[in-house]
């Protein structure tokens, strides 16, 4: 049953019960009404880490006879209703791209003390989002996006308040989860997918291992692991420990790159070993992984099998990784602990190159037939100011007329005062130029206006932040007190650049 905005849910038919792993959302104490663990069985099943289902999902994707599978697959997979009790007010609008948000839950109350042992979990009570990743898969269906999300992010929670972003699944679930990260990116979630602590440790050792890098060595006895610098062959149980300690300099980035190395790992084993030829092997990989995911109920055979032949050329230099830019990696809240705080221009930039399908590196490749960026000097543009921001219209006319543009007459406001983000309208044949001045814009998107001549509008909306100077003709930097386009840029890898040697 769908599972309302507030966190209350209940148990799912009997014959959507799996062994492995069962979607249930935290459920409210009948006593208190405060949102309370479920049953020791089940709170074994929500125990969650990393990018398993992703993993899953991609291999197949990427696999050119997984189409054949998908049926069964489909059939293996957990499923919960995330999306049936979301209004779609306030939510991003859809775009040709899909979005997975990937959760992993840190709750290790339906664990034996042997599990927590073997697993070097500990036994903190509670249930909050390990792992926090978006999965973005472009509108041609040829490259894959993997953001990390720090799970001590500080963030504010819908109908909560402030309070780390991990602790939107304890509040609410798989629901409020998806709430708080579309609010928090802007960004669109289409699919919803959940993995559990040894459904990972499974699939490494189907795998028969993988191997990780280390720049230096990592002792971490709370984890069970000691490891010197340099290459390693690990199992599933140690894969785990690698993935999940946090005892380095950079503690939860550092953690996130280790993550999206894990699995930068298992995808290419996964791809260059018999796995998917095998079919013993591809069964046995099948079988570890799948009975580990939940997914949306959206995800269906159909739904699969179409990505799946979409994607069957999809390798290993296609697939890109980054983390959300952080500002201060020891935030203190009022409540006197420390948290981290995003570096929100960067990040709503990043962000808003995931939701347009634009690379998140910050370099677009040209098309062929494309010349040298537009001369601003060649583009008429007009101003309007749709939040009612005293002042902000005539802000950006300056910086436009400093930065060369043609800018047509003075600001004004638009018809509405409720415009959420920030639009470049323009006219059939002007999209280079509506492209050039919206990368200036961070968070805008490019609205076609058949009406329009060959003048360019600007609707500032309220995630409006600033506006990036381009560079000079002759490569200079903008001048000293603007922002530049390469500030805050993320750090991008790839797949491929993951991989040990």
């Amino acid at each position: 049953m769908p599972m309302s905005d507030d966190g209350a849910g209940r148990n799912g038919p009997e014959e959507l019960r799996r062994k492995r792993s069962l979607p249930l959302p935290p459920e409210p104490s009948p006593r208190s009404g405060r949102v309370t663990v479920p049953s020791a069985a089940a709170r074994r099943r929500r125990a969650g880490l990393l990018l398993m289902s992703a993993l899953s999902l991609l291999v197949l994707f990427a696999s050119g006879t997984s189409w054949a599978l998908t049926g069964w697959m489909s059939g293996s997979l957990n499923r919960f209703d995330v999306f049936g009790g979301l209004s779609e007010e306030g939510r991003p609008e859809p775009t040709g791209g899909l979005t997975f948000l990937v959760i992993g839950s840190d709750s290790r109350d339906g664990t034996n003390r042997e599990d927590e042992e073997e697993l070097s979990l500990g036994s903190t009570p509670g249930q909050r989002s390990d792992t926090i990743m978006l999965v973005r898969l472009n509108h041609e269906r040829d490259r894959v996006t993997v953001v990390g999300i720090p799970r001590d992010l500080w963030v504010d929670i819908p109908g909560q308040g402030e309070d780390k972003i991990n602790a939107a699944y304890a509040y609410g679930g798989p629901q409020l989860s998806v709430r708080t990260v579309e609010a928090l990116t802007g960004v669109r979630v289409d699919h919803y997918v959940e993995v559990d602590f040894h459904g990972f440790v499974d699939v490494v050792d189907a795998l028969g291992g993988i191997e990780v890098c280390l720049p230096e060595p990592i002792n971490d006895p709370k984890a069970h692991l000691d490891m010197d610098a340099g290459t390693h062959h690990v199992d599933g149980t140690e894969a785990l420990a690698f993935a999940r300690t946090r005892a380095t300099s950079q503690g939860d980035l550092d953690r996130i790159d280790r993550q999206q190395q894990v699995l930068s790992a298992m995808l290419d084993k996964a791809l260059s070993t018999e796995t998917l030829s095998n079919p013993a092997k591809l069964t046995d990989f099948l079988d570890s992984s799948l009975s580990s995911v939940t997914v949306d109920q959206g995800l269906d055979t159909r739904t699969i099998n179409e990505l799946a032949y979409q994607m069957r050329d999809l390798d290993m230099e296609a697939v890109d990784f980054t983390q959300t830019p952080i500002a201060d990696m020891e935030h203190w809240t009022e409540r006197g602990d420390v948290a981290l705080l995003w570096d929100e221009p960067a990040a709503r930039e990043l962000f808003a190159r995931v939701q347009a399908d634009r690379p998140i590196s910050g370099s677009e490749e040209p098309s062929p037939d494309a010349g040298s960026a537009p001369d601003p000097a060649d583009i008429r543009v007009r101003v309007f100011n749709g939040i009612g921001a005293p002042g902000l219209g005539s802000q950006l006319d300056e910086a436009l007329r400093t930065s060369g543009f043609q800018v047509t007459a003075p600001a004004s406001n638009w018809s509405s005062s409720d415009i959420a983000e920030s639009q470049v309208r323009h006219g059939p044949g002007d999209e280079a130029a509506a492209e050039y001045v919206a990368g200036m814009i961070p968070g805008s998107r490019i609205v076609e206006d058949g009406a329009l001549g060959d003048e360019l509008q600007i609707v500032v909306g309220f995630n409006y932040t600033t506006f990036e100077v381009p560079e000079s003709e002759n490569g200079n930097d903008a001048p000293e007190g603007d922002s530049s386009p390469d500030k805050g840029s993320p750090t991008v890898s790839t797949a491929r650049d993951n991989v040990c040697g």
